[in-house]
């Protein structure tokens, strides 16, 4: 059911449909060919640390890892990885353990989140753990004085196969922060069934994957 992330089709594929998302969607029994989105909307790629967020926003947005700056995808969103302040901030604290410079990290991504919904011409897709209900608030609470929709893309895969994209990756957190990471998603996705608007920040939409979903989407487009 979690194969690696972009795994090569096993047989020819299919047609599949286009989907708008409008509300709660889960697509780990299902597939799509397309998620499409209104043109302005924010779009939040969502899950807990090592779940294939980064690997998600390459597939779609051909975001690179090592960018230092928000990126623009050739279809023209802009897209902003918690790994870009990381990147931008190394050469300067990196003497320091990241532990130390790691919420300086946080505070830059969020101040390129909110500039991002500003002032951006088109749509914006964030790179977030959505754990933290604050952190949801903070950026529906920014999109809706924006004038732009929140949408959540959600990762969710076993917390083993999670710990494991960490290890691949090289980007490996505390083994408590993980364990609480997980946690709230399990409590965010237990209540998302029925009450998805009020637990994720009055989102537009919600779409759950697992990475066999994602693997089966062909593209993430946004659209007048």
């Amino acid at each position: 059911m979690n194969p690696p992330l972009e795994a090569p089709p096993t047989h020819p594929p299919d047609p599949l449909p286009i989907l708008y998302p409008e509300t709660l969607h889960d697509l780990r029994a299902d597939a799509v060919e397309e998620l499409r989105y209104p043109a302005a909307a924010a779009l939040i790629v969502a899950g807990v640390p090592g779940a294939g967020k980064s690997t998600a926003l390459r597939k779609f947005f051909s975001a690179e890892f090592d960018a230092a700056a928000p990126s623009r995808a050739p279809e023209g969103a802009l897209v902003l990885d918690s790994m870009q302040a990381r990147n931008r901030l190394r050469p300067k604290l990196w003497w320091l353990p990241y532990l130390l410079w790691r919420p300086v990290v946080h505070i830059a991504h969020f101040r390129a989140i909110r500039t991002a919904l500003r002032d951006a011409t088109g749509p914006v897709v964030i790179h977030d753990c959505a754990t933290f209900r604050w952190t949801r608030a903070l950026m529906a609470r920014w999109a809706a004085d924006y004038g732009r929709e929140i949408h959540l893309l959600m990762l969710d895969v076993p917390a083993g196969i999670a710990r494991a994209g960490q290890y691949a990756r090289g980007r490996r957190i505390n083994r408590m922060a993980f364990t609480l990471h997980v946690r709230r998603w399990r409590r965010l996705m237990h209540g998302i069934a029925t009450e998805h608007h009020t637990l994720t920040g009055a989102s537009r939409s919600v779409v759950i994957v697992d990475r066999a979903a994602v693997n089966r989407i062909r593209r993430v487009v946004f659209a007048a």
